[in-house]
């Protein structure tokens, strides 16, 4: 991983982890340090890790990296200079997924930031997507968060482009739905004139609808 620090940490900064996207079979941390310097303007830190891509990991093994790194991260939160109590959790597409999993296996995440995500797997049976992957059912049902019984999840806010497919609202309405029905506090937000691909950018930017609600998020650490 990749952390980003603000030249003031006495007072222990909160950490925004961001998981990039690819369909779990592409790109890398070195493609996800665009919202460092919007982070650390904020007095944020901002950590960008990366995971085995498919087909050298299994889909449970990328989801047993990512919470790893986040273990890690809390463990050593004095080391890094960072304050373990105020982790969040965000990612992009293949990387939303990868933030919620870790969000419903850890409940020391204090919000999640979830962009253009895939939340459930089974579309993608039979897809060139999948080739890699070799999702089976078993794998479907346990790294689907839409399929998941919500038992604790965190303040989240759901995000996507306005110019993105159906499919890719469909699936963040209806776990944001999801989230709401378990009793999550949980905001939903289309941003105007954003694609699948553009959309993170606006991430922790503080002056685009997005980056200004994760700031908040941050900053208060509700929706």
């Amino acid at each position: 991983m990749d952390v980003f620090l603000p030249e003031d940490t006495s007072g222990k900064p909160a950490l925004l982890v961001f998981i990039h996207g690819g369909y779990w079979q592409e790109l890398s941390k070195d493609d996800s340090a665009f919202a460092a310097p919007y982070c650390l303007a904020n007095g944020t830190a901002l950590a960008a890790i990366n995971y085995t891509l498919a087909p050298n990991a299994t889909l449970d093994e990328i989801v047993s990296e990512c919470v790893e790194a986040i273990d890690w991260l809390t463990t050593f939160a004095s080391v890094v200079g960072i304050d373990p109590n105020r982790i969040f959790v965000s990612g992009s597409s293949a990387g939303a997924h990868l933030a919620a999993m870790v969000a419903l296996k850890r409940r020391s995440i204090r919000g999640a930031v979830l962009v253009s995500g895939i939340y459930d797997l089974n579309p993608l049976t039979g897809t060139s997507i999948d080739r890699p992957l070799k999702l089976s059912s078993r794998t479907i049902r346990e790294n689907s968060p839409l399929l998941k019984e919500i038992e604790s999840f965190p303040p989240s806010l759901i995000a996507w482009g306005e110019i993105e497919t159906s499919q890719a609202k469909k699936q963040s309405q209806a776990f944001a739905a999801h989230l709401v029905a378990a009793g999550t506090r949980c905001q939903s937000l289309e941003v105007s004139k954003r694609n699948h691909f553009d959309v993170i950018l606006d991430l922790a930017d503080p002056g685009t609808a997005l980056g200004a609600k994760v700031h908040t998020l941050i900053n208060k650490g509700t929706i």
